[in-house]
């Protein structure tokens, strides 16, 4: 019994492992090993690999799309705009695009612009409850508490409870 499920653990391992054995060198490959590095949170490598997709398909919309939220969440948030931006430039209607560069926009101060995402977020999807949070953030760090708060109870009403901690934190009514 224990022998069955060393070879099961082994078959596991390796079928987990495939995308790394392999020695493929098409874009799509070297897509697969990049958002199996993304999934396991080592930013740099998937990166790498990203790259490399992109140096065989520059309009690789989801290696540009990873690669932007890698570059988000290890702060390159130029980067991550770019990414998000040539995104936008191959498939106008991506929502995710635009609300990853409205975040990435928040976290280098350039508010008017992420507000410009979210509204672009909002028009193609009029119930992003993550887009009304996010473009609350973007319109109380420009000055805008009282935007903030009407984003935020909207939010609320499409169900989101992350919503309902916002309000109360920023003392909205």
């Amino acid at each position: 019994m224990k022998k069955r499920y060393f070879i099961l653990f082994i078959c596991l391992l390796f079928g987990a492992a495939a995308p790394l054995i392999a020695q493929d060198s098409t874009a799509e490959a070297y897509f697969k090993k990049g958002d199996y590095f993304y999934r396991n949170a080592d930013y740099a490598l998937a990166v790498e690999e990203f790259n490399k997709t992109l140096e065989l398909d520059g309009n690789h919309i989801n290696a540009l799309l990873q690669r932007g939220f890698c570059k988000n969440i290890t702060k390159d948030y130029e980067g991550a705009i770019a990414d998000f931006t040539k995104v936008i430039s191959l498939k106008p209607d991506h929502r995710w695009a635009y609300t990853s560069r409205g975040s990435a926009r928040n976290k280098t101060g350039e508010f008017a612009a992420a507000i410009e995402d979210f509204n672009k977020t909002l028009e193609l999807d009029p119930t992003d409850q993550e887009a009304y949070n996010n473009r609350g953030f973007s319109k109380k760090l420009s000055g805008d508490k009282k935007g903030a708060c009407e984003d935020w109870n909207t939010s609320k009403k499409l169900g989101n409870d992350e919503a309902k901690i916002i309000l109360k934190n920023n003392n909205c009514k």
